[in-house]
């Protein structure tokens, strides 16, 4: 007992001198905080935060459809005939006028075929020769009864006969001309001439062998058949299609009815407007689509039956909206949420409304003002009250811009 009372003896001043030292090391850093010229802990820098400024803007709403491409008239050119190709009249991919000459069929049977034909109508024309002449001999001899109406009755059959195998044999002769005509292969319509499925000298018109020879298409103006559902229907059915049935009612409306626009595969927008020149009269109920087609003038020639293209239908603008970068927005719970940096740049959280998207842009219906700074960079690290550094955003002006 006596040993531990003199540990605790010895502990108590150990203790005190380390309190002491403890204190004494406080007030030497204190004293040096205080004396003048010292330096003050450095605090660290606000965060940086890239923001986009909400602007006030008419945005035209659109809806986009995939096409294909097609002529206004795609022409299958066939061969009516059998026989071997004799030559092609025409340059593969090139223009071509109505009535161009662009294959020769060999002519030889058929030219043969029309010189029988050609003999039969001879000989036909002999037979009536014949029979006209015996009728008109054995006429007066009726008359005066020197022969039977028996004999009157067969000369009168003889010359009928005749001259329906006169007509017979001239039906034969045109059938022959006209088959022969059809050696000769010329273009229907004007347009662009696609390859040739046949060469000189293949034999052609009979399957397995070629009987489509080439394919002629007028593009200009240049069709663009799309497939749009339901929802898409009612849309363009209350302007586009309304339109086009009181174009063909008579009646005009205010809205230009060329005023769809075609994107191209590169992105392009071809520089004429289109319409709606047809469409389905149902909805398809196995794929739930609607088919309409557009005309687009095409002057230059530069679209091509085949090609896939966008088709762009504006069917409303909001005026003086407000809009921001879709990057700015956030969801939490199913609210939509936006940062914003005060005059203190200082953060705040505001809810929004959101309205429809346009190009990289989403329009706000309520919860935003314009002018206010949306932060579009960094959300993840932000929190409501926190002092940022205010970076404007790459592009900014650009995103801003609607289609």
């Amino acid at each position: 007992m006596q040993r531990l009372q003199m540990a605790e003896n010895h502990m108590v001043p150990d203790t005190l001198r380390c309190s002491r030292l403890v204190f004494a090391s406080c007030l030497i850093f204190a004293l040096a905080a205080c004396q003048p010229g010292a330096e003050p802990a450095k605090q660290a820098p606000p965060m940086e935060v890239q923001v986009s400024t909400s602007q006030r803007t008419d945005v035209p709403l659109s809806i986009e459809m995939v096409g294909t491409t097609f002529g206004t008239q795609d022409v299958a050119i066939r061969t009516r005939v059998e026989g071997y190709v004799e030559s092609i009249d025409f340059e593969e991919g090139t223009f071509v006028d109505k009535g161009q000459l662009l294959y020769t069929i060999d002519a030889q049977p058929f030219q043969a075929r029309l010189v029988e034909a050609q003999s039969q109508l001879a000989a036909a024309q002999t037979h009536l020769a014949k029979a006209a002449s015996d009728l008109a001999r054995i006429k007066p001899l009726a008359e005066m009864k020197a022969v039977s109406e028996q004999d009157l009755d067969g000369a009168v059959a003889q010359e009928a006969a005749a001259s329906a195998s006169v007509r017979a044999s001239e039906a034969a002769v045109e059938l022959a001309e006209i088959v022969l005509g059809y050696t000769q292969i010329s273009a229907p319509i004007s347009g662009l001439i696609g390859l040739t499925k046949a060469r000189p000298g293949e034999f052609v018109g009979r399957d397995p062998n070629p009987v489509v020879l080439a394919t002629l298409s007028d593009i200009d103006p240049i069709r663009v058949r799309f497939s749009i559902s339901e929802r898409e229907y009612l849309i363009l059915a209350r302007t586009y299609l309304a339109d086009e049935s009181h174009a063909r009612d008579g009646r005009r409306s205010d809205r230009d009815a060329e005023d769809l626009e075609l994107i191209l595969a590169d992105g392009t927008e071809h520089s004429e407007k289109g319409r709606v020149v047809a469409a389905s009269q149902s909805i398809d109920q196995e794929t739930g689509t609607f088919t309409v087609e557009a005309s687009f003038p095409n002057p230059q020639k530069i679209l091509l039956p085949g090609q896939f293209a966008r088709v762009r239908a504006l069917y409303q603008v909001l005026k003086d909206v407000v809009v921001i970068p879709k990057q700015a927005i956030s969801e939490m719970q199913g609210l939509f949420r936006v940062y914003v940096v005060n005059a203190g740049n200082e953060v705040d959280v505001k809810t929004v409304q959101l309205g429809p998207e346009t190009g990289t842009n989403v329009v706000i219906q309520a919860g935003l003002e314009a002018g206010e700074q949306v932060i579009v960079e960094g959300l993840q690290k932000v929190r409501p009250g926190m002092t940022v550094r205010v970076v404007p955003a790459d592009g900014s002006a650009a995103a801003m811009e609607t289609p």
